[in-house]
């Protein structure tokens, strides 16, 4: 039987300028992220739809639990194949499309990390943990749209 887990953020809009939304330029769209026990996050809008661009949005947030959820199960199923990752860095790349009536969503995602491993690591192997990590990963199980992995190695 599956385990059950629950996530419990608090989404707090911090954007009221005084009069609320009595209307669309007078309020801004930020909101804090929190979390019992862990620091707060200041959230923002996509700037195209007049977020503050200093801050992260929806989709940034979304992209970067996608990355961060597969490198941390790299570096899980990297360490059981004997591949000893020294450092692990990605510059992921989420692309959206917007339909003429505002509504949007995104179509793929493409996770391009740089990962340096010990020399004389099986890189062919290295690489092929990628494609085993969609089985484990709770977020990129749970996206709508495809994820592509182009990653590039370094021995060190």
């Amino acid at each position: 039987m599956a385990s059950r887990h629950e996530y419990v953020p608090t989404i707090v809009w911090t954007g009221n300028r005084g009069d609320g939304t009595r209307n669309a330029g007078g309020y801004d769209r930020n909101w804090n992220i929190e979390t019992p026990g862990r620091p707060t996050i200041a959230c923002s809008n996509d700037p195209l739809l007049g977020g503050d661009p200093a801050l992260p949005n929806p989709e940034d947030l979304l992209i970067a639990s996608l990355s961060s959820c597969h490198m941390l199960w790299y570096l899980h199923l990297a360490q059981r194949a004997g591949i000893v990752v020294q450092h692990y860095t990605d510059s992921p790349v989420g692309i959206g499309e917007s339909e003429p009536n505002g509504v949007g969503r995104f179509v793929k995602a493409v996770l391009k990390p740089t990962i340096t491993v010990e020399v004389g690591s099986d890189l062919e192997r290295a690489d092929a943990i990628h494609h085993r990590i969609h089985k484990y990963c709770f977020i990129a199980r749970s996206v709508a749209f495809p994820v592509e992995y182009e990653a590039t190695y370094r021995e060190a």
